[in-house]
């Protein structure tokens, strides 16, 4: 999938790497940036799993050869490049690729598998490089809110289904008709989320964990307490564990035994 004179044309240059170095945001391993591959989604697995996946391997839900034209249109709709720019940092770097190659290296006892830090620090990095401009156009900002507006929707159909409010169809006209989803990617985003093995918060903890992870940079970056670098190797090098607990750790935070949470990290 990549040329063998340029290893890294998807990540140079979807992913503008330039804007790391530019704002000095972490530190990168060349051997992070060597080791991630390319692989295409199975039309089945779209049916479960309609939008690219991330990690070490970036799935690319795109046509295949077995689905009809419409099936093949509804794809590349839903999949847009404007679409697909919009979240390549959150599956790759500095996203699930880069948590997982440091997750495998510092501190490998403490990985919770909580998604409010997994998720959450992904999609953290959405609103930071919303701020830092990474958006091109007026088509890759569009882009951009509209992954924005599905965490956001992703929240109000899981708790509904889960309370048993809601029907799956219901959760799917939602984001349809709310959303704008291209139906059939509606479906398979609904059977992902109950099908999947999913925890019922698990959809909630990408917006609430990106905006623990955005009160914090707040706290420690914005009062220039940390740089942005200092800040983001030390999420990294402390591994996935409870954001607050993070913090504790970051700010030298004295906690008890009987400790009981109380960060209030999102204000009106």
């Amino acid at each position: 999938m990549r040329p063998v004179n340029n290893p890294r044309p998807c990540w140079n240059c979807t992913n503008n790497r330039w804007l790391f170095e530019k704002y000095d945001l972490v530190n990168i391993s060349p051997i992070a940036e060597e080791t991630w591959r390319v692989n295409m989604m199975s039309a089945e697995r779209q049916l479960v799993s309609p939008f690219f996946l991330g990690g070490e391997s970036l799935i690319i839900s795109y046509p295949t050869p077995t689905m009809s034209y419409d099936e093949k249109m509804m794809s590349m709709r839903g999949n847009n490049p404007h679409f697909s720019r919009a979240t390549v940092h959150h599956e790759l770097i500095a996203g699930h690729h880069l948590q997982g190659f440091m997750n495998n290296r510092y501190k490998t006892y403490r990985n919770f598998g909580t998604p409010f830090w997994h998720e959450g620090n992904a999609l953290y990095w959405e609103f930071i490089l919303w701020d830092m401009k990474f958006p091109r156009s007026p088509e890759d900002r569009i882009g951009m809110l509209f992954w924005r507006m599905h965490r956001c929707a992703r929240i109000i159909f899981s708790l509904n289904y889960h309370m048993g409010i809601w029907t799956p169809q219901q959760c799917i006209d939602f984001l349809v008709d709310r959303v704008g989803h291209e139906r059939a990617n509606a479906e398979g985003e609904v059977r992902r989320s109950f099908t999947g093995n999913y925890g019922p918060l698990y959809q909630l903890a990408y917006m609430i964990g990106g905006l623990q992870f955005y009160a914090l940079k707040k706290e420690l970056v914005d009062s220039k307490k940390m740089s942005y670098k200092q800040y983001h190797d030390a999420i990294l090098h402390e591994n996935a564990l409870p954001v607050e607990m993070l913090r504790a750790i970051l700010i030298n935070q004295n906690l008890k035994r009987d400790f009981k949470t109380q960060w209030r990290f999102y204000d009106k």
